[in-house]
């Protein structure tokens, strides 16, 4: 009993202009409320400044993730240039995820502080901005904070002094508070920070070659990497904070790394009980940056079903971060990536698990030739298999994993999945947690665009 949300572009065109990318899609939020065996599901669009400016001016008119605003004359350009630094020609459109506060507001994400947008879980009205009480300033942060019903963990890169502020947010505030900072180790900017990871005592700040650049943020057209660089002569490092004191225990530098998602971290102690490493896992893409390039609407629209184009580069890369001192850390493998068919990513764990050494987690994978991840997986890092879901002309969002109450096995629950169907048919597909069998599905009376993210609201 409760209701399932799921965030992401849905709207990827203004009148007859279609947009780039699949990440610029205009949000659409969907709630599948689950009571007494029955699913009422619905859709809407979330009303963020700047969808609706795009629909009353039927263009483009803040900067998103590839697109910008089509400039009369170069100085309409230069007056951008003068609002991107204030933030004010950035976008709103909080297309990624969305989360449930401590408090049960539940807000909208995307990787602009100011696309922080407070939602209805029951009727999707958009209530308007989550505005930061705080003085910290900033244009960006995670678009994957660390939510949990005591707190709100996220990170705030740096641009001008590269770097990141780790905060943390009480609920029933709106005011974050800096736990520390990290000072990156090298590169022009701060590396991307869509998502980190945390333990019980610790959390990780990576710092991925793949990082901001202020160039590319200027640019009118994009790039081949949009508004970031690949800068593998920087290096790439993982950084780890105490909680507690803000105080930086270790900082190693690690093999190259390309992840938009981390999994999950946790900590590994010796026989007395001592923490002698860290161990964070993310669904890594052997540090091959062009997946972003990837992701243009107009490769995801151009498969013909033969030639398979989703690079075979994606597998559960699982860092090792000694706290013994040493320099540098280690990035592996978790299991085979045939299993789940050399495409990993939009991952779920057992909430309860958050932090703690954990054994399965559930994810998007492959099932070959593709163009996009295809199938549903449940990994056993464990024994390093997975179990894999597949039909055919089907793709499906984030697995998202729902414990049943008063579970005792890590993996007694239901995942949940919306699944996107290339006849334009969509459906709610429903597997059991253990058997990774389907339990149920609900065929939707419309098509669903590809979501991204989601989260639980569970009922009162």
């Amino acid at each position: 009993k409760g209701t399932y949300l799921r965030n992401g572009p849905g709207l990827w065109h203004i009148e007859d202009y279609n947009f780039r990318h699949l990440f610029d899609g205009y949000a659409t939020l969907v709630k599948l409320q689950f009571e007494n065996g029955r699913l009422i599901a619905g859709h809407r669009q979330i009303e963020s400044e700047a969808y609706k400016a795009a629909r009353k001016n039927k263009k483009v008119c803040f900067r998103e993730f590839s697109e910008v605003p089509k400039y009369e004359n170069f100085m309409a350009y230069v007056g951008d240039i003068a609002k991107l630094f204030s933030g004010a020609s950035l976008t709103d459109n909080a297309n990624t995820g969305v989360v449930k506060l401590g408090d049960g507001r539940v807000v909208c994400l995307t990787e602009t502080q100011k696309g922080s947008l407070v939602i209805n879980p029951n009727s999707l009205e958009t209530l308007g901005r989550l505005e930061y009480s705080d003085s910290l300033g900033g244009l960006i942060h995670s678009a994957h904070p660390i939510v949990t019903d005591a707190e709100f963990l996220t990170l705030l890169p740096d641009l001008v002094n590269p770097g990141y502020l780790v905060v943390r947010m009480e609920p029933g505030t709106n005011e974050r508070k800096v736990i520390g900072r990290v000072n990156c180790r090298n590169g022009p900017a701060p590396g991307w920070v869509h998502s980190f990871p945390v333990t019980e005592h610790y959390v990780v700040v990576p710092e991925m070659p793949l990082r901001y650049c202020a160039q590319n943020l200027l640019r009118a057209e994009p790039t081949p990497l949009y508004k970031f660089e690949w800068c593998p002569e920087s290096k790439a490092f993982l950084h780890v904070m105490c909680k507690a004191s803000g105080k930086i225990v270790a900082s190693v530098e690690v093999p190259l790394f390309v992840t938009f998602h981390f999994i999950n971290a946790y900590e590994e102690e010796d026989e007395d009980g001592r923490v002698t490493a860290i161990i964070a896992d993310c669904c890594e893409h052997n540090a091959d940056a062009t997946i972003l390039d990837q992701l243009r609407l107009q490769n995801l629209r151009s498969f013909n079903g033969k030639d398979d184009l989703l690079p075979d580069a994606s597998r559960v890369g699982r860092f090792t971060i000694p706290l013994d001192g040493s320099p540098y850390g280690k990035l592996e493998s978790a299991l085979e990536p045939d299993e789940h068919g050399r495409g990993m990513d939009m991952c779920s764990i057992n909430p309860t698990k958050l932090g703690k050494k954990y054994r399965y987690a559930y994810a998007c994978g492959a099932q070959r030739p593709c163009h996009f991840p295809n199938t549903l997986t449940k990994l056993d890092l464990v024994k390093k298999k997975a179990k894999n879901w597949h039909e055919a002309g089907a793709v499906p969002s984030e697995p998202f994993f729902v414990a049943r109450p008063g579970a005792t096995e890590e993996d007694d629950g239901v995942v949940i999945s919306l699944i996107s169907e290339k006849n334009g048919n969509g459906y709610a597909l429903l597997l059991d947690g253990s058997t990774f069998e389907e339990i149920a599905r609900a065929k939707l009376p419309y098509g669903l665009p590809y979501g991204l993210h989601g989260c639980w609201v569970p009922k009162e």
